[in-house]
């Protein structure tokens, strides 16, 4: 196998650097038992982290980020996987401190690995990617707890235009549910935001928060994908036994509320976790986005390339980012 290209991040003279190099080998990729070549990465809110001074996602440097990547397989000393395959691999280490999907090749574990769903592409796989896998891990957390598209009731979802949120209003929309309200921050994003599903949108600043533990009951789940202030602004408003799911921090990670919400209307906040949720519950999820909650024909997606990842990167540092955006590694 010849060098191949990989975004790299360094850290020197206390400073984090990040740049496409093509000089990479085998050798520098970390250990596992499957070499993937790889055709498609996805960029998310924690690829942005890992590539800033203290993001808290790399510890150790040089690193290859890139939590997601889908692609064909080169090599297996695993006989669970052979030669040919397309797979996918998602979250665990990848990225952080094991070398991840930013790169033409990728070495992990076996059980790390995905085999791609009959009705997806590998570009499809991106295109949903972790983002996908934590709205539907989100979707089906909240089912669990009583939301049902056959009843009358408002969602609510946070951050609804973007990498998770819009991929949750779609699926949402897909499901059937009727009463679907996004919450975004900017105008613009007010007509993306129905273009993706919602029958409602709500401008962040024109909503009126009220300054009391309780207030009047509007939504009767929220799935947020911000975390912090908002989220324990929004709890007031939930109906009596509703459910809360939490998984994004882009708002902060602390979360300052009453007991109220909690021991007199009985609702439920809903942790979701995408990164070490069990193999079997993967293909599950992934099986889903396949077939009934499938939305990657719809879903706002961008393409770039390696060398077009620092300004994808940027973005989502500044806010300024709308959907998904895939990685096409060969282009």
């Amino acid at each position: 196998m010849n060098s191949f290209k990989a975004l790299v991040v360094n850290e020197q003279q206390d400073q984090i650097q990040y740049t496409v190099e093509d000089t990479l080998t085998l050798e520098d990729l970390s250990n596992g038992e499957v070499v993937i070549k790889v055709h498609y990465s996805s960029t998310n809110y924690k690829d942005m982290l890992a590539v800033q001074k203290n993001g808290g996602v790399i510890r150790n440097y040089p690193m290859i980020p890139g939590i997601d990547l889908s692609g064909e397989i080169v090599e297996s000393t695993d006989p669970r996987f052979v030669k040919g395959q397309e797979v996918l691999v998602t979250g665990y280490k990848m990225g952080m401190s094991h070398t991840g999907g930013f790169s033409e090749y990728a070495r992990v574990p076996a059980d790390w690995v995905i085999s791609l769903p009959k009705d997806l592409t590998t570009k499809d796989a991106m295109i949903l990617g972790t983002a996908g896998l934590t709205a539907a891990l989100s979707i089906a957390a909240l089912e669990k707890n009583g939301m049902d598209a056959t009843k009358e009731q408002t969602i609510l979802v946070t951050g609804a235009t973007g990498g998770v949120g819009s991929l949750a209003v779609q699926m949402l929309a897909k499901a059937g549910y009727k009463h679907i309200v996004a919450l975004v921050r900017k105008e613009h994003q007010l007509e993306v935001a129905q273009t993706l599903g919602a029958t409602e949108t709500i401008l962040l600043s024109e909503f009126d928060f009220e300054k009391k533990p309780l207030a009047k009951q509007q939504f009767h789940y929220i799935l947020d994908t911000v975390g912090g202030d908002l989220v324990a602004s929004l709890l007031p408003y939930v109906f009596y036994e509703g459910s809360v799911s939490l998984c994004g921090n882009a708002g902060g990670v602390k979360l300052t509320t009453t007991v109220l919400p909690f021991i007199l209307r009985g609702i439920n906040l809903l942790g979701i976790d995408s990164v070490n949720i069990s193999h079997e519950r993967r293909v599950a999820m992934w099986q889903k986005m396949a077939t009934d909650w499938k939305v990657t024909d719809t879903t706002l997606v961008n393409e770039t390339s390696l060398a077009g990842l620092p300004t994808v990167l940027e973005q989502l540092k500044a806010g300024q980012h709308l959907g998904r955006t895939i990685v096409n590694i060969s282009k």
